[in-house]
């Protein structure tokens, strides 16, 4: 089995587990939780087809949803955002050139443009999400400042764990 294929279903084991089991259980201020699955679509390859990238996107949602028992909440949000992510990387990144199986991470984008690349999608996903969740726009102002605050701190959530393995992943080359 080719090596991205294997990172690729590690990093969705390991990513579901932490959100599942960890983040979910865990809340700061009394709702700011952080998704980091998120990462898992962020970071899938560059090259990779449309509808794997938004069929991925579905499982991932599901496997969230499941655990969760939000009723595909998760899933509408993560179809949004990997229907979202190759017009956000185009937008930011218009002239990028990757390699078969390149991804998306610090790495390739650096920090800045992997902040810009990865809040945008964030942002996409957690309006969707929790404006979902209240299924109202009666509480509009307060149902945005949830939607900030978690986003936040599912951005830095993302960024710590990519930091972690992009350097790993660095000196092994």
């Amino acid at each position: 089995m080719n090596n991205v294929y294997v990172k690729n279903i590690i990093r969705f084991v390991l990513l579901v587990l932490l959100q599942v089991l960890v983040l979910d259980k865990v809340s700061f201020g009394g709702y700011i939780i952080p998704y980091v699955y998120i990462l898992f679509i962020l970071l899938l390859p560059f090259d990779i087809p449309k509808s794997l990238l938004l069929i991925l996107a579905f499982f991932t949602g599901l496997t969230i949803d499941f655990f969760g028992n939000s009723l595909g909440l998760h899933t509408a949000a993560l179809v949004l955002l990997a229907y979202a992510r190759p017009s956000i990387l185009k937008f930011y990144f218009p002239k990028i050139e990757a390699l078969p199986g390149e991804e998306p991470g610090i790495v390739k984008l650096g920090m800045a443009g992997f902040i810009k690349y990865g809040f945008s999608l964030i942002l996409i996903h957690h309006l969707l999400l929790f404006f979902l969740e209240t299924f109202s726009f009666s509480h509009f102002f307060i149902t945005l400042e949830h939607v900030l605050f978690n986003a936040l701190a599912s951005l830095m959530a993302v960024l710590i764990l990519e930091v972690l393995f992009a350097k790993r992943i660095k000196r092994r080359r």
